[in-house]
């Protein structure tokens, strides 16, 4: 009978991160049901879903002094109470002999690790499952024979890299089909057989390191992984009639990689988009669970699209075949999270809806032996005979080329299926005596044990399951590259590491560290490594680009200042960012979207600087860096922007990459590097799928805001603006006017104007605003840029009238004059760029050396990678209001000149032609118009003052 998957979420405490950030709950339990509120919508009611079980991790609970995490109230979920719902369902339908599989899916740090795994003696499902596996073979009484065996495997980038190995192939591990039974298996994966608890704990302590490490040395992300890890359990025991059967269950543990990454990059638009396998899995997984449902549903002739990546292939019986299939969805409580959460939700729920019909394994010995020597047999004629291939699938005549690779491609699979299957004929004490042999397990536990007591290095890693996995004693002492002559004692492989990299000596109770080479990257708490330096108990030290260790000195125990006693890797990256000059503090004054930006720069100032480091390892003549585009400069109210910048060091070209479009260019820079690496020829790759390469397009120089201010008095704007750039440096000056106009365009007459901007509610208004060069601007409640007239070839651009545009608002409500009052049209300065050619002399320059040379030419910006555009509107506001305050000024001026004029015209006529009756209202105009000088007079005094006063304060902010 077909069988829901069994879907369980579950909510963790808040993070260091949320904490600073200040976020609240947006998430609620109530047995099984999981209600999340939606924080831009207080008053709507929650979103609702119901699970098989939703855990309530998030509050209720004290650690005791063994550092177990203990229930305060029943709603706690502690880490047994998800064993005993999810993890003895698994071992249940082991001993019974059917296919288990249990999922981890959630946003990269919502708690998958911590479910699955656990921390410290918070084990999670897998280490409490396969313990009490080896409880229950040792308790069991009967004439029953238990084999237990594991592999441990990741899949990154659609490579297979098996985890028990410390060197993989080039391009990973292949994924064959089995032709009699159609499932996947992967060639060559090392499957270890494990008679205890402690064998299997070892060996997913070694994977996890081989991991680490060649995470590290491919600058891999570990998010971006997934983890399967298979144990494999056979019981053989006899029937009535005496024959010998085996029961067999695979048990597949999967940690999927972090969920947000499929689709909330915002890569939208890269050309590159479709380049990168990085996603293509998790899509595939959606894509696959989709149909799976919509089978389960009833609907017909649905396609399960399985072999679009090598999860679904591998996964396909954990699917939708002979699988009982459990997925945890782990869920961030934060209502910064919001929208990654309520995906995960969706997820989940869609998940909920597959049916398995799983089967219990059991068959014969004898006949499961004599099954795969005939087909042995077979494979081999098969292989010895060749086959005639002739045609291919269209019925179209193959060339000899196309025959000999079917050829070989069909030899390969059948070498692999006959390995295979020798490898399932072996005898149980043949697998055992090969698992013994093997040294490496156990390798690192040992390695930890013996340098407790001497100084020595630990990693850090991104990945908390991945930190503090690699030791390295202080007995050797020369770091670099593995082709390096001599050889280093330590071998680091990776970004910007050099053959002679470091040197650490030992002595006089003091542990140093110098540069083994000139140019060797290294930081020691955040700050570059010029020459020798003392270190102390947690110094964090960086190697290269990704390499970060912290220094543990058990016998002296004096630490740097501001070294906490926990060092994780969120504080070591902090701490780099405090060295190039950025605040890292979430203080109550910075506002939601000045918290969401700090947040993004922390997060992409480690990944420039890598990407950085691959440009200059390939040679790319590209340097990038973070750049921060404020609301004002985007033309409106919108959120601060944070984006990459790229520029090309041979013609100085170039480019605004957002957020999402950098990191996917990031991975497939990645990938570049790791084939480079593998010895590929890069210079093969065309242009277009160049990820360092862009077409030329058109550039942001900089900005200029208008303040409109004189438009609620009916008066134009007419002035000489600056324009700055993303440094806050003048590039250029622009004349701008903006006017209340006629529908035709035609200005108004220069002598009207309104005393009060209220006058002007209820009526139609237009304006029109000119400027040439190639400039954007989007004025109130427009929705698309107007750009002006593109100039080119030319020093002395000729504008006329007919540039202009006239922008029509029907009625006046109050909304408009107070964006009269208080906003601004921000003009964007654009440029075109065009695919010059380089700089003879720089071509001959290393890209390592023509950044070195930029960084010099660049001396105010110092060791900040990173700048705002548009961030200080003070000046054009206060500039505005200073021209409006003068041009009032004037205008009334004029006006109580005309009336002296008509005074004095009127006391030199005839005593009976004066008429001083008719002359009263001219008079009380004139007193009044006299008033209002005298009062405009003291603002423009006041305005002068007021600007004095803020270029002196300019003055002195530039001084300090």
């Amino acid at each position: 009978m077909a069988e829901s998957v069994k879907v369980a979420v579950r909510v963790r405490p808040f993070n260091t991160r949320e904490k600073d950030r200040g976020a609240k709950t947006c998430l609620d339990m109530i047995g099984a049901l999981t209600q999340i509120s939606d924080p831009d919508t207080p008053g709507n009611p929650p979103k609702e879903f119901t699970f098989d079980y939703s855990y309530w991790s998030h509050d209720g609970f004290h650690e005791d002094e063994d550092g177990y995490l203990v229930a305060d109230n029943d709603k706690y979920a502690t880490q047994r109470k998800v064993f005993d719902d999810l993890g003895q369902g698994v071992l249940k339908n082991a001993f019974e002999g059917f296919n288990c599989s249990l999922f981890a899916y959630g946003q990269t740090g919502a708690g998958k690790s911590y479910s699955m795994v656990g921390y410290g003696n918070n084990k999670g499902i897998v280490p409490i499952t396969c313990d009490e596996l080896f409880k229950a073979m040792t308790n069991n009484t009967g004439d029953v024979k238990y084999q237990v065996s594991i592999s441990m495997l990741e899949i990154y980038n659609e490579q297979v890299r098996d985890l028990l190995v410390k060197s993989n192939p080039k391009g990973g591990l292949q994924v064959r089909q089995n032709p009699k039974e159609g499932s996947f298996f992967v060639q060559n994966l090392k499957r270890v057989a494990v008679v205890s608890y402690e064998d299997i704990e070892s060996r997913i302590e070694e994977g996890t390191a081989n991991r680490t490490v060649a995470a590290t040395q491919m600058n891999a992300t570990s998010s971006r992984a997934h983890t399967v890890v298979t144990i494999v359990f056979d019981q053989i025991s006899k029937n009535q009639s005496g024959q010998e059967t085996k029961k067999s269950s695979n048990i597949n543990l999967v940690d999927l990689a972090g969920s947000e990454r499929a689709d909330s990059t915002g890569a939208t638009g890269d050309r590159l988009k479709e380049g990168a396998n990085i996603n293509k899995s998790l899509s595939a997984l959606g894509n696959v669970i989709s149909a799976l449902a919509d089978l389960s549903m009833g609907k017909k002739k649905v396609l399960v699209p399985y072999r679009d990546s090598v999860l679904t292939k591998l996964l396909q019986n954990a699917l939708g075949g002979n699988s009982k299939t459990i997925m945890i969805a782990a869920l961030s409580p934060a209502d910064i999270n919001y929208d990654e959460t309520l995906g995960t939700l969706r997820y989940a729920d869609r998940a909920k809806k597959i049916k398995n019909k799983a089967v219990v394994n059991e068959n014969p010995m004898d006949k499961l032996i004599r099954e795969l020597r005939e087909e042995n047999e077979k494979l081999k004629k098969m292989f010895e005979g060749g086959g005639q291939i002739t045609m291919d699938a269209g019925g179209r005549e193959m060339s000899e080329e196309e025959k000999e690779n079917m050829k070989k491609q069909m030899r390969d699979e059948l070498l692999a299926q006959m390995e295979f299957n020798n490898q399932s004929m072996m005898s149980w004490d043949e697998k055992v005596q090969m698992a013994q042999s093997d040294s490496s397990a156990g390798e690192q536990s040992e390695k930890q044990k013996k340098v407790q007591n001497v100084a020595h290095l630990i990693n850090l890693n991104e990945d908390p399951m991945l930190s503090r996995v690699i030791f390295i004693s202080w007995i050797k002492t020369k770091i670099g590259r593995k082709d390096a002559d001599p050889a280093p004692n330590i071998p680091l492989t990776g970004l910007s590491i050099l053959k002679q990299h470091a040197l650490v000596k030992s002595g006089n109770g003091e542990i140093t560290i110098e540069p083994a080479s000139v140019g060797a990257k290294i930081k020691v708490n955040g700050v570059a490594l010029t020459g020798e330096r003392v270190l102390k108990h947690h110094d964090r030290i960086l190697f290269g680009s990704n390499h970060m260790y912290i220094l543990v000195y058990p016998t002296n125990l004096e630490k740097s200042e501001g070294t906490p006693d926990n060092v994780d890797w969120e504080f070591a990256q902090k701490e780099i960012a405090q060295a190039k000059g950025f605040a890292t503090g979430f203080g109550s004054g910075l506002s939601k979207d000045q918290q969401r930006a700090q947040e993004q720069v922390l997060e992409l100032l480690p990944m420039v600087s890598e990407v950085n480091a691959i440009s200059e390892e390939l040679n790319k003549h590209k340097t990038f860096e973070v750049i921060l585009i404020s609301g004002a400069a985007q033309g409106g109210d919108s959120e601060t922007k944070v984006m990459v910048r790229m520029k090309n060091l041979l013609n100085n070209n170039v480019w605004l990459w957002d957020r999402g479009k950098f990191m996917n260019r990031r991975f497939l820079m990645q990938e570049n590097y790791q084939l480079s690496i593998d010895g590929e020829d890069l210079s093969k790759i065309p242009k277009e799928e160049d990820p360092f390469w862009e077409p030329p397009e058109d550039v942001l120089i900089g900005t200029a805001n208008v303040f409109l201010q004189s438009l609620s008095y009916a008066l134009d704007f007419d002035d000489k603006l600056s324009i700055t750039d993303y440094k806050g440096e003048e590039v250029a000056t622009t004349v701008i006017n903006v006017s209340p106009c006629i529908a035709s365009g035609k200005a108004l007459d220069e002598e009207f104007f309104v005393e009060d901007p209220s006058e002007l509610l209820g009526r139609d208004y237009h304006f029109k605003v000119q400027q040439g060069l190639y400039i954007k601007y989007k004025p109130y409640q427009e929705t698309e840029f107007t750009t002006t007239k593109t100039v080119k070839d030319t020093l002395s651009p000729d504008f006329d009238a007919k540039d202009a545009k006239v922008f029509h608002y029907d009625v006046v409500k109050q909304e408009l004059l107070d964006w009269f009052d208080s906003g601004c049209i921000t003009f964007q300065l654009m440029g075109r760029q065009e695919d010059s050619d380089p700089d003879a002399t720089r071509t001959r320059m290393t890209t390592k050396e023509l950044r070195q040379m930029e960084m010099q030419m660049r001396p105010g910006m110092g060791p900040r990678s990173t700048t705002v555009i548009g961030n200080d509107i003070a000046p054009a506001q206060l500039k505005a209001e200073h021209i409006l305050l003068k041009r009032k000024n004037q205008l009334l001026l004029k006006k109580e000149k005309r009336i002296q004029d008509l005074c004095n015209e009127w006391a030199k006529k005839p005593p009976a032609e004066q008429s001083f009756e008719a002359f009263s209202p001219c008079s009380d105009c004139s007193s009044r118009s006299s008033v209002w000088t005298n009062k405009i007079q003291s603002q423009h005094s006041d305005g002068d003052a007021e600007e004095s006063k803020w270029h002196h304060g300019q003055r002195r902010s530039r001084q300090s």
